[in-house]
């Protein structure tokens, strides 16, 4: 059936749309949702740990369970992780401490997932903290918890770490004589400059006690099993969550030329200067050669994209991947998707040209050039043919604030690439664009990200509505709440999950044809 109507021409199309009463904004979300569903805490946990009377299998290699589990964990897919873990292990769980986001158990309650809640009587303690996604002094405390916990353990013990998107922020324990403030400040400034995560990342590690290897270090000579949902491009996991179960050196060079590359080194304090000063490799974790670690991606955007790329197909488009690592500045980003669009459907530009245009940007968004030539071969395929393709990405585009408005680069760039499609056919015949966080919330606001099509700029004119402002003051959520009454936002709630962003974009056949 997906393949009878990816033949479609754009009237049949259209008449199939009508008759499942199906939008191509509807499609969109439609698609988004599969994404996040494919990584829910307790799915890719399920899948990952398979028990066998008393021994647990994980990543191939088997655990004998006897009353010797202990759990930590960190990040906001935590909870979901950490109940479905018990629930496996059952009564060979010693006990175990979990830092959590601030409110999430309520709002799991509110929103009917309780079976992501753990037990009344369970053995594991849930800490919540790090209110806005900024580490707190309830984060540090649940920190120097599982710190306890992990220092006490014996060759004889197994520990779970469970780690998700927005670790970072839920381990904080900085290295004296750094104050959480002073360490919190550096990375807010580094953040606000346009840093990448990965260069967030490479400073929180030297800062910290328990990032770089230090958690491992600290559960040393218990084994560690750390079973991670990947929220950083490319799945290192010396990154994920700063890497707490990952050895390695960090040095101090690496550190300093992140900070001078943001002009932020001569005005870090003194107790930054102190410990970068004396900071030496950490303690490597010899994973393959002393077997104490054991470290194990089981959820990432990859895997989201894919179960994305299934629902498209089921909803009768043509599924294709372009990156899970688009990253660079939003205004690139967005200007990558309009591009493709146009090469998709435009008729204005020669091919040859835009093609050009998209393998130049390439480098800028980090995305391979065989990935955009494959692409954009199956977008030519689909211009002939008249099909409808589905362009799916994930990544983690970054925003230079310039003003102090209220948003995210998820409602950024989808303001951004509403510009960009400025011109083309209006849907049902014309480019519909989603971008949105898959863990519910894009920056600080109730909203994940939004959706537009070539509509916007005119649209927004005709409500008195400025982008251009908006843009300037970093102000998108205000923008789409504005706009049509919030229509265009994206707000499926707290999803419990994160593997960074989910891009899709929706080109039906040009009414050419």
């Amino acid at each position: 059936m997906a393949r009878l109507l990816s033949l479609f021409r754009p009237q049949v199309f259209v008449a199939v749309l009508g008759r499942r009463n199906m939008s191509l904004d509807y499609v969109a979300r439609e698609v988004f949702m599969a994404a996040v569903e494919a990584v829910q805490p307790d799915v890719v946990v399920r899948q990952a740990l398979q028990r066998k009377n008393n021994s647990v299998i994980i990543g191939g290699r088997k655990f004998l369970l006897q009353n010797n589990v202990r759990v930590v964990g960190f990040g906001k897919a935590v909870l979901g992780m950490a109940t479905e873990a018990e629930r496996i292990v059952g009564d060979h769980l010693v006990g175990g401490v979990i830092s959590v986001p601030h409110g999430i158990q309520e709002t799991l309650r509110q929103h009917g997932k309780e079976q992501l809640l753990l037990k009344e009587r369970s053995r594991i303690r849930v800490m919540e903290g790090a209110q806005h996604n900024l580490p707190d002094s309830d984060s540090m405390k649940a920190a120097e918890c599982i710190a306890q916990l992990t220092s006490t353990l014996t060759d004889k013990d197994l520990l779970l770490v469970l780690i998700s998107g927005g670790g970072s922020a839920l381990l904080p324990a900085p290295i004296p004589p750094i104050t959480l403030p002073e360490k919190l400040n550096i990375t807010r400034k580094l953040a606000a400059a346009g840093a990448t995560i990965q260069e967030l990342n490479t400073v929180r590690r030297s800062l910290s006690v328990l990032k770089g290897g230090g958690l491992a270090k600290c559960a040393h000579p218990a084994q560690v099993v750390a079973l991670i949902l990947s929220d950083v491009i490319g799945d290192p996991l010396d990154l994920i969550a700063s890497g707490p179960t990952v050895g390695g050196q960090v040095w101090r060079e690496d550190v300093l030329a992140v900070l001078e590359r943001y002009k932020l080194l001569d005005s870090a304090p003194a107790s930054v200067k102190d410990v970068l000063g004396r900071l030496r490799p950490r303690q490597e974790v010899e994973e393959d050669k002393a077997g104490h670690v054991l470290n194990a991606v089981i959820g990432s955007n990859s895997i989201a994209l894919q179960r994305a790329g299934h629902r498209a197909q089921e909803l009768g488009f043509n599924p294709v991947v372009l990156s899970p690592g688009v990253c660079g500045d939003v205004r690139s980003v967005s200007h990558l998707y309009g591009l493709l669009a146009r090469f998709a459907c435009s008729n204005e530009e020669p091919l040859s040209e835009i093609a050009a245009k998209v393998l130049k940007l390439g480098p800028k968004v980090g995305v391979e050039s065989t990935d955009l030539h494959r692409t954009m071969q199956s977008l030519e395929q689909a211009r002939s043919q008249g099909g409808i393709t589905c362009v799916l990405a994930g990544g983690e585009p970054t925003v230079e604030l310039t003003g102090k408005g209220r948003g995210g680069r998820n409602q950024e760039l989808v303001m951004r690439v509403g510009l960009e499609l400025r011109g083309l056919q209006l849907p049902p015949h014309g480019p519909v664009f989603l971008s949105g966080g898959t863990d519910g919330q894009d920056g600080p606001t109730e909203a994940a990200g939004a959706v537009t099509d070539g509509g916007l700029h005119e649209k927004s004119q005709r409500q008195g509505l400025d982008i251009s402002s908006f843009l300037h003051n970093n102000d998108s959520f205000t923008f789409f709440k504005s706009l049509s009454g919030g229509h265009n936002l994206l707000v499926p709630g707290l999803t419990c999950t994160n593997v960074m962003d989910v891009h899709v974009l929706i080109i039906p056949p040009s009414k050419t044809h």
